[in-house]
C-alpha cells in the first residue's frame, strides 16, 4: 500500500510503542459496514488501522453525505478528539479492519517522546493540507477535475505501484466516489468512462481499477490530450 508519508510514519511509532508497552491498546475487530464511531459520539479514542479499510462521512441535515477520506492499513484517525468532546464525523468500515485503540490521554502523555510529537506535528499538518486542498478543489475546479485529484490521491494512498500505474485492489464504489467528488453518481460514471477512453484509467487482472499516474497529472494540469491515448493497462490478446 502507498500511504502518505506522514501518516505512516506516525501509524509506524505508535505501533513501537504499543509494542514497547509505553502506550496502551485495545484490538477492536470491526465487521464491514459496521460502524467503528458515529457522529456526535463522545469517543475519546484515537485509531491505528492494522488491517483493512474504513471511511470518513460527515453527514449533512437533508441526509446527503460527504466523504472526506479513506483510510487503509497503518494510517491513523480520530486524532479531532484531542481539540473537542463529540466526534464531527461517522467513520465506517469498508472491508473486515483490525485496529489499535489508543485512548487520547495516554497519546498526549506519550508525547514527552519526541519522535511521536514531531510526528503527530506533521501528521496533523498533513491532514490540514489535504483538507485545503479540498475546499480549493469544490470552489475553483468543476466536477471531472475533481474526480480526477481524488482518484489520483486515492491512488496513491491505497494503490499498489506497477511502474506508472497504480493499483487500487478494493471496490470503490460510485456513490462513494459521488460522496468525496460532490456529484451525482451518474455524473461520475460519466466521467469514468470518459476517463477510461482517455487512457486514464482502466480495469486490470487482479485489480479494481488501474490508475495511469503520469497521464492523470497531465490532465488535471492540462486537460484532454488531442487524441486518445492507448489503454493504460495493455490487453490480453485473444485467440482467432
Amino acid at each position: 500500500m502507498i500511504s502518505s508519508p506522514a501518516s505512516a510514519r506516525l501509524g509506524e511509532r505508535l505501533a513501537q510503542l504499543i509494542h514497547s508497552k509505553a502506550l496502551t491498546a485495545t484490538t477492536v475487530e470491526v465487521a464491514r459496514r459496521e460502524v467503528v464511531y458515529g457522529c456526535l459520539d463522545r469517543d475519546r479514542s484515537i485509531y491505528l488501522i492494522e488491517r483493512g479499510q474504513v471511511k470518513a462521512i460527515v453527514p449533512s441535515r437533508e441526509g446527503k453525505e460527504c466523504l472526506l477520506d479513506i483510510y487503509s492499513a497503518g494510517d491513523v484517525f480520530g486524532e479531532l478528539c484531542l481539540v473537542g468532546d463529540t466526534r464531527t464525523e461517522m467513520v465506517s468500515a469498508m472491508t473486515p479492519v483490525a485496529l489499535k485503540r489508543m485512548p487520547a490521554g495516554q497519546v498526549v502523555a506519550a508525547m514527552g517522546d519526541a519522535d511521536l510529537r514531531d510526528e503527530m506535528v506533521r501528521h496533523m499538518a498533513g491532514r490540514l493540507f489535504e483538507r485545503q486542498q479540498l475546499i480549493a478543489g469544490l470552489v475553483t475546479e468543476d466536477s471531472e477535475y475533481r474526480l480526477a485529484a481524488v482518484l489520483l490521491h486515492l491512488g496513491r494512498k491505497l494503490g499498489r505501484r506497477e511502474a506508472h500505474l497504480l493499483q487500487i485492489q478494493e471496490k470503490i464504489t460510485q456513490e462513494e466516489l459521488s460522496a468525496m467528488v460532490g456529484t451525482t453518481r451518474s455524473r461520475v460514471g460519466y466521467f469514468l468512462k470518459r476517463f477510461r477512453n482517455a487512457g486514464l484509467v482502466d480495469r486490470g487482472p487482479g485489480c479494481f481499477m488501474a490508475i495511469h499516474e503520469p497521464r492523470l497529472q497531465s490532465f488535471i494540469a492540462q486537460g484532454y490530450a488531442a487524441q486518445p491515448l492507448p489503454s493504460a493497462f495493455p490487453r490480453q490478446r485473444t485467440a482467432a
